[in-house]
């Protein structure tokens, strides 16, 4: 009975893990992705809406990326700027993940210059 509990909490221990590790520019990532957000937020608001597809009813949520490509077809952001934003999103999170600081700050670096003002 004790050994199952301390092989549970031992497993929960293992699971939880990952989960909490925070590289060494999470925080600046989380800030990125907020202007992100901000961005794409104020750009849509901007812009007339577009009209709710048959896919959109279907009790789906949308994934970042048919949102991004639906923002691409109305014109509310280059799809190229799309695509370099999210490589080096990925670029970035990629170098936290292997605690290469530098690497991880060049590619939101590269994120900024995507975005623009």
């Amino acid at each position: 009975m004790i050994t199952q509990r301390l092989l549970a909490c031992a497993m929960a221990l293992a699971a939880s893990m990952p989960a909490s590790y925070a590289g060494p520019c999470s925080q600046q990532i989380d800030a990125v992705q907020a202007a992100i957000d901000a961005k794409l937020e104020a750009t849509a608001a901007s812009k007339p809406s577009a009209r709710e597809t048959t896919a959109a009813t279907l009790h789906r949520q949308p994934t970042p990326g048919s949102i991004a490509a639906a923002e691409a077809r109305l014109g509310d952001l280059p799809p190229q700027k799309v695509e370099a934003v999210a490589a080096a999103m990925a670029q970035a999170r990629e170098a936290d993940r292997a605690g290469d600081q530098s690497g991880c700050e060049q590619a939101l670096a590269d994120v900024r210059r995507a975005l623009g003002p």
